[in-house]
């Protein structure tokens, strides 16, 4: 991947993960690459019984996507894409994969 191109729009989160193999922690969150590098992170919040919506910087450098981990910190996270077909993806980030589909 050599930009963000394939990733553009909308990405529901489905599944998350420490390995493949493992169980996989069902959640249900949308995550959408825009085009002026924001990631934006939508999720039920249960500390405010609702939806919160996040804006994180990403970029796509050497095919890897590096994308802030909190809004407003520095801090980056690198996450590979392991699996791009079609309407699936698979990202294996530091700690945890995310399974996401369109």
């Amino acid at each position: 991947m050599e930009d963000n191109s394939l990733i553009l729009g909308e990405w529901k989160l489905y599944a998350e993960t420490p390995q493949l193999h493992l169980e996989k922690k069902m959640v249900q969150n949308k995550w959408n690459f825009r085009d002026n590098g924001f990631l934006t992170s939508t999720a039920y919040d249960p500390r405010l019984d609702g939806i919160k919506a996040v804006n994180v910087k990403y970029s796509v450098e050497d095919g890897v996507i590096k994308k802030q981990i909190q809004p407003g910190r520095e801090k980056i996270e690198s996450c590979k894409v392991v699996k791009l077909e079609g309407d699936n993806m698979t990202l294996h980030c530091k700690y945890l994969y995310y399974l996401l589909k369109r």
